[in-house]
Order: structure tokens, then sequence, then C-alpha cells
């Protein structure tokens, strides 16, 4: 069995914790720790929930995703696993696209999804878990800070297409101003609506959004909904100019969410 814990960071970070039944030993259960941004958040969930640290990963190198790593190296002999050109000490390990890592047993296939940045890389795990750092967000996507709009449009189809349970599992809690710009761009979407209403309460209650089912990001979620004549209205409304492609039409409304 996978426990999924959400572990909030910095002022909108969360760093993932994995844990895996290990029946075979006693004490503590392992953790696959993703994203630390800080060291103090994980150590203090790995002591309230029972766990030790068996791995790292890293999505990509923005210091809110890996500053909390050298002190986590430094108090566990365990192995960090990101990008390539990260230098964060002699436990780090650069993987690339296609790479198969199985920390504890769990196989999680490496998918490299520039866009956000250009080392950006996801972490699939064919149970149906996927860790997308700040390229797919729950209702959203992220900036297009190195890479471009074509990139990024790239990535987000990629992930589109895996299986629609996969439950994606981002770096922040954004879903609420997500949804509430998903909701300009199709008023009409009436399970969009239903979907900000419940985030709402959830958020009320101090409880995490940032993770979703890929089926629900494709009925909600504007950036992988470029190919419908809803958005593509919405975004020739907001540039007034006719959108040709699907690119025209992401890059249109990405530009329009970086404007809010």
């Amino acid at each position: 069995m996978i426990q999924l814990i959400p572990v909030p960071a910095l002022r909108d970070n969360y760093i993932w914790l994995i844990r895996l039944d290990d029946t075979r030993a006693e004490g503590p259960a392992p953790a696959i720790i993703v994203d630390p941004g800080e060291a103090a958040p994980v150590l203090a969930a790995l002591t309230a929930h029972g766990l030790r640290p068996i791995a790292i990963l890293l999505t990509h190198h923005h210091p809110d995703h890996v500053g909390g790593v050298p002190e986590l190296l430094r108090r566990f002999q365990v192995p960090a696993y990101g990008p390539a050109g990260l230098r964060l000490g002699p436990g780090y390990r650069p993987v690339h696209e296609g790479d198969v890592l199985s920390p504890g047993g769990l196989d999680l296939r490496v998918l490299a999804i520039p866009g956000h940045t250009l080392d950006h890389l996801a972490y699939h795990h064919d149970g149906g878990l996927l860790f997308c750092g700040d390229t797919l967000f729950t209702g959203g996507c992220g900036r297009v800070f190195e890479g471009s709009a074509r990139q990024m449009l790239t990535a987000l189809r990629r992930l589109a297409a895996l299986p629609d349970a996969t439950r994606i599992h981002c770096g922040h809690e954004y879903t609420l101003a997500n949804l509430d710009f998903a909701l300009q761009v199709e008023p009409e979407n009436h399970r969009l609506a239903a979907r900000l209403e419940e985030t709402r309460r959830l958020r009320a209650r101090q409880i995490a959004t940032a993770s979703a089912t890929l089926e629900e990001e494709k009925a909600t979620n504007p950036f992988l909904r470029c190919h419908l004549p809803a958005v593509r209205r919405a975004a020739e409304r907001f540039c007034d100019r006719t959108l040709n492609t699907e690119l025209d039409v992401f890059a249109t409304i990405r530009r329009w969410k970086d404007m809010q």
C-alpha cells in the first residue's frame, strides 16, 4: 500500500512524502521525499508519521523545490535523483528521460517535460501516480520561464495522454486561483463550477487540493482543453483576433493567466 502525504512548506509549496509499506521490517516505514524546498517541515513530518527516508526525487532546479536537499543529505545517507546540472553533493544522481527508478521497490519512470524550466522532469508510476512539479497544476499549468509555449504545450499533451485514472501531485496550492481563472475561460462549464465550489469548501478547512485525476483535469483545466472550440473562442475574445492553432490558443490563455 502507498500513502501520499502533502507537507506544506514555504508560502504555498507542497513537499510530497510517499509512504511505502514494508511488512518485512520493524520500525519506521520507508518514505520517498519529493521536491523538498526546505528541510524543517520534512524532518517534522518524518517524525510525526514514523517514517524513514530512502530516496529524494526532484522535478526541477528552482530553490523552492531543492532548497532542503543539502541538509537532508547531510542527515540521511540516501540518494537524491533529479535533473542533470544540479550540484547537491555526493548523494546526488542525475536522471534522464526514460530512466526507471525503483526506490523501495516502487517503479517510477522519468519523463522529460521542459517548458516551465528546461530541465523539468516528472515521475510516473504505472499504478496511477504522477509527480509533475510545476508543469501541470490542479486546474492550471506552470508559467513558461525558460522554455517555450510550444515546449510547455507538448509537455502537457504528453502528461494528458497518460491514463485518465492517473492521479497527479503537483508542487503548489494554486487550485483556487487556477479554477477562478478557468471559469473566466469557460463560464458555462458546469463541472468546473462545481469543482471550484468544492475546492473552496476544502480550502476553508485547510485541506490540500494539489492532487487530482487526469480525467478531472481534462474536464476542467483550460490548459488541457485548448483544442476545444469554447476555449478557442474565449482566447480569441481576449486577444481580439482569430487564432488558428492549438498552440496559439495555449499561448494566449497562458498570457491571459499571467496578467491575473
